[in-house]
């Protein structure tokens, strides 16, 4: 089967931002998984691993079909052991890592690290601004505001990090390389995590903020070259570049909170350098709950700092009500040469699917002001346990048929 060349020259790419609703099989073979020892890593077998490979197989098979034309693997490799656990994107981490323990306190409870601009403290979610400020809403069932269930324990760093998760990165890497081969596509992206957001569980062993978040870069960078070096791209998931502004009180000034990030970016720089720009893309977004955001950093006060990250592609939420005018950033704001943009035109948090003729509006709106060229469609968060799967189905579709349109008028 000839190859599908995924070319921006001659048409809007079409991707979307990691995690995709998982099977019931796949969702009931993962609860049914037993932990290790440690409480933390989760058994596999045989025959999980023939079901895991079958399923990636498929759904790079339904996104080519749906005009997907950069897929992923759906983060099918990473835990998820309900319908509603979209955590493993983050906690996943937790199984490849070794130095960590569950200890049964609060991940975010640390108290101040002295290294800190502000001396600031990270506090837990039910403590976020935007929590405290819609407390009623968000502990009222009836509001439909949620955030998911953990597929694992969180633990606290309690010991000297090291990678341990070669083998499910191997397996990651093989399913999706098989899964593209068979479907013809050249290439698809694996998501990792980022050192700034392993780094925010409990540190109990290294007792310095900038040694914890760089024992986490060392870590990570293992897992990072195991992607590329499958040439496959890379796309680094940092929620808390955006996210972390709201879960510190008070609230700080912006030059504080950018000084606090400066860390986070240089530290993920350290874990990518020296590998190829042109396979990595970023993820930034400001938490992925069905909250009220009301309390989220500005774009604009970041968008600077998202451009300092050594990838090619930069991935960014731009669909949701919160932030959809803020594609005017644009404005003011240069993309370097060589650089693409991903924005969110599809989004997460609304069960209501976008219309193609309101997709390609969107891509419009970055295409005039970055060119057409650099700028790839996909959807603001992963959708996986965030909506029902047949509707994730559907607004892919009409992310896709949105491209086509927007294709249609810019080439």
């Amino acid at each position: 089967m000839p190859a599908v060349i995924q070319d921006s020259r001659h048409q809007i790419l079409v991707s979307h931002a990691g995690s995709l609703p998982r099977t019931t099989e796949l969702i009931e073979a993962n609860a049914a998984r037993s932990f290790e020892a440690d409480g933390l890593t989760l058994r596999r077998t045989a025959e999980f691993d023939d079901l895991l490979a079958e399923a990636v197989k498929d759904l790079v098979a339904r996104q080519k079909a749906q005009g997907i034309t950069v897929p992923g693997d759906g983060e099918f490799g990473k835990a998820m052991s309900s319908p509603v656990d979209y955590g493993a994107w983050w906690s996943y981490i937790f199984q490849r890592a070794e130095g960590l323990e569950v200890t049964g306190e609060d991940i975010f409870t640390q108290p101040p690290v002295a290294s800190s601009p502000r001396n600031v403290k990270l506090t837990s979610f039910p403590h976020r601004r935007d929590w405290v400020r819609f407390h009623d809403a968000y502990a009222d069932p009836a509001s439909g505001i949620g955030t998911g269930s953990t597929a694992t324990p969180f633990p606290a760093t309690t010991g000297p990090l090291k990678y341990k998760g070669q083998a499910q990165i191997t397996s990651d890497v093989q399913n999706l390389r098989a899964a593209l081969d068979a479907a013809g596509l050249e290439t698809g992206f694996i998501t990792s995590l980022s050192p700034g957001s392993g780094a925010r569980i409990a540190d109990r062993y290294y007792g310095d903020e900038e040694a914890h978040i760089y024992a986490w870069a060392d870590l990570l960078r293992e897992e990072y070259k195991a992607v590329i070096d499958a040439g496959l791209i890379l796309q680094i998931d940092d929620p808390s570049i955006a996210e972390n502004w709201d879960q510190i009180s008070p609230e700080p000034s912006v030059e504080d909170y950018r000084a606090f990030t400066q860390l986070r970016i240089d530290a993920l720089n350290y874990a990518l350098r020296g590998l190829p720009q042109e396979q990595i893309r970023f993820h930034l977004c400001w938490g992925s709950w069905h909250g009220p955001h009301t309390t989220d950093i500005e774009f604009r006060h970041i968008v600077d700092l998202m451009l300092q990250i050594n990838a090619k592609y930069y991935s960014f939420e731009a669909a949701n009500a919160r932030h959809e005018h803020e594609f005017a950033v644009w404005d003011s704001v240069r993309l370097p040469e060589g650089k693409v943009i991903v924005p969110g035109v599809v989004s997460h948090a609304t069960n209501v699917v976008e219309h193609p003729e309101l997709v390609a509006q969107r891509i419009l709106r970055f295409a005039e002001r970055v060119g057409p060229e650099n700028v790839i469609a996909s959807t603001d968060c992963g959708l996986g346990g965030r909506i029902h799967p047949l509707i994730a189905n559907a607004k892919l579709e009409a992310l896709a048929a949105g491209a086509k349109l927007a294709t249609e008028k810019l080439f």
